[in-house]
This record gives C-alpha cells, structure tokens and sequence, in this order.
C-alpha cells in the first residue's frame, strides 16, 4: 500500500475540497493530475503559513460582512415601515400582488440602502393593510420589517 501525499489546494477541486484545503492523495492522482493542471501544490511548511494568513484574512473579511449586515438591520428596523401604494379594487383587493422588487425599490427609496431582492420573503398580499416582510442581509443576520400596503 502506497503512502499518502499531503497537498494544498490551489483552485476548487469537486469531490475533493475548497482552494486551500490541505487533503491527502494518493501519490499519482497528485503527481499525474493535481499538480500538472496547478490544482494543488506540495504542503510544505511555509506553504501552510501562507495558507493559516489567507485563512485568517478571510474571516476576518466575513466578521467584518456580519457587522455590516447587522448595522443595516439595526438601521432597517429604526425605520420600522415600508408604503407601497396600489391600485385597489372592491374589498380593498389590489390588483396583482406586491413583489420583492417593489419592497427593495421603497427601501432603497426609503434608506438609500440596496437590498437583494432575493433575499426578501412576503407572506401572499392580495388586501391592503399591513404584513411582516423578512429581509435576508446576511446567512446569520434577517431582519424583520412591516410593509404597508395603501390605496394610490
């Protein structure tokens, strides 16, 4: 049985790991594919401090993205609620329905912050009145706004 090599990843490898993974392989698969198409290199001791420094770099940009997202929520819910007019039918039934889009518009309107669209969730809004919208800014962070719908 052939030992294993240990190699840092340089790129993406599927079924295999993330650019600056250290994994172990087999020799050939290292020495026929992985290092002729510089998809890994050789883990040698300064390889792997340069490895730990990105590793580091990074999270420290994503705490830095939370906080971000945390100050956008905090401003997000100061203002509490967001209008949007529609034009309204018997029982005060709106024609269509209110969409991501024209949430992020009036936030965007409202704050002067941009937020992605996909990361809104509505409740189905056929009345007027009010509904709680939630807003995804961040994987750990959503922040819970009020949406109200009034006649134009």
């Amino acid at each position: 049985m052939a030992k294993r090599v240990q190699l840092v990843l340089t790129q993406d490898v599927s079924k295999l790991g993330r650019s600056g993974d250290l994994v172990e392989v087999a020799p050939g698969y290292a020495r026929n594919y992985l290092i002729p198409q510089k998809l890994g290199v050789h883990a040698t001791a300064g390889i792997l401090k340069q490895v730990e420094r990105r590793r580091e770099l990074e999270r420290q940009r994503l705490l830095e993205e939370k906080q971000q997202a945390q100050e956008r929520k905090t401003a997000l819910e100061a203002i509490g609620s967001f209008t949007i007019a529609k034009q309204v039918g018997e029982g005060d039934a709106i024609f269509g329905t209110v969409t991501d889009r024209e949430v992020a518009t009036a936030i965007l309107e409202t704050t002067g912050q941009e937020v992605d669209r996909r990361g809104i969730t509505l409740p189905d809004i056929g009345k007027t009145g009010t509904y709680k919208a939630e807003i995804k800014l961040h994987p750990e962070v959503t922040a819970e706004v009020d949406i109200q719908v009034v006649p134009i």
